[in-house]
């Protein structure tokens, strides 16, 4: 049975929030009319959901989609031409960063695949690049369209893709303000896969359930050890891999996992 919560805006929740088989959080975000572009309001309850998945201890993965034809086709530029909403200089500047999705996803301990449904523009992809797994509808594309609009990726692509694709390829990417298919996403390195439209969630909920299967204190903490790799230098990461360790060999979930392996079974993880 699934628990939904969400968002409790002006008369429109535009986040949806459920828990499935009582540890995957499914996010959604759900303003189809306006292909899921990025307002303060989804913007905030977003941050929310993200921290609420990230703390609740039953949860040992998140899956982040949209509603419609569109994943996030990246910031309201309706609001925008009015003056209004983030994609203003004001609304730039009056952002908490320490407080947004990008950051906050950094931050998460719990994995993320982002199951991209369609158009991935912006915001949307640096969004999309944010989680640690992307599967892609056929029909889905990414468009990192920032230089076309006139900005740079600001939600974490040109920290992201270099690192992802290489310097050459990112500078190629970002600088065109290419649109890239789904296929090419995965040829160039930016997505794990493709499947057909109507099994993209299915596929997601499936590595979703695969991954959850595993022991969650060292799925969070194999994730933070990536984190932390990705600015230290070897010798500093060996001894910090070393004090994740100690924990785990203590952990009951490490003693399951050796039980069942040496009674050819599959085993049972409470994250303890």
């Amino acid at each position: 049975m699934s628990n939904v919560t969400t968002t409790h805006g002006a008369g429109h929740n535009e986040v949806l929030y459920e828990i499935e088989d009582g540890c995957i959080a499914l996010i959604t975000l759900n303003a189809p009319e306006r292909m899921n572009t990025i307002s303060r309001q989804m913007l905030n309850e977003l941050t929310r959901l993200l921290v609420k998945a990230n703390e609740d201890e039953a949860v040992r993965c998140v899956i982040l989609t949209g509603v419609g034809r569109a994943f996030c086709a990246g910031l309201d530029l309706q609001q925008s031409r009015k003056g209004e909403g983030i994609g203003t200089a004001s609304g730039f500047t009056n952002l908490d960063l320490r407080n947004t999705p990008p950051t906050v996803m950094f931050d998460m301990d719990k994995p993320t695949i982002c199951a991209v449904n369609g158009g991935a523009a912006g915001y949307g992809m640096d969004t999309a690049l944010g989680c640690d797994i992307r599967i892609m509808a056929e029909s889905a594309k990414m468009a990192a369209a920032f230089v076309k609009r006139g900005v740079v990726p600001e939600s974490g692509g040109t920290w992201f893709l270099p690192r992802m694709i290489g310097w050459a390829k990112a500078s190629e990417l970002i600088f065109t303000g290419r649109t890239l298919s789904a296929r090419e996403c995965v040829e160039w390195g930016i997505a794990n896969e493709v499947v057909p439209d109507a099994e993209l969630m299915g596929r997601a909920r499936k590595l979703a359930r695969e991954i959850a299967g595993n022991a969650p204190l060292a799925v969070q903490a194999a994730k933070r050890m990536m984190r932390m790799g990705l600015n230290e230098t070897f010798r500093d990461h060996v001894h910090h891999v070393y004090l994740q360790l100690l924990p785990l060999f203590r952990s009951d979930d490490m003693k399951e996992g050796v039980r069942a392996f040496m009674e050819k079974r599959e085993p049972k993880f409470e994250g303890k």
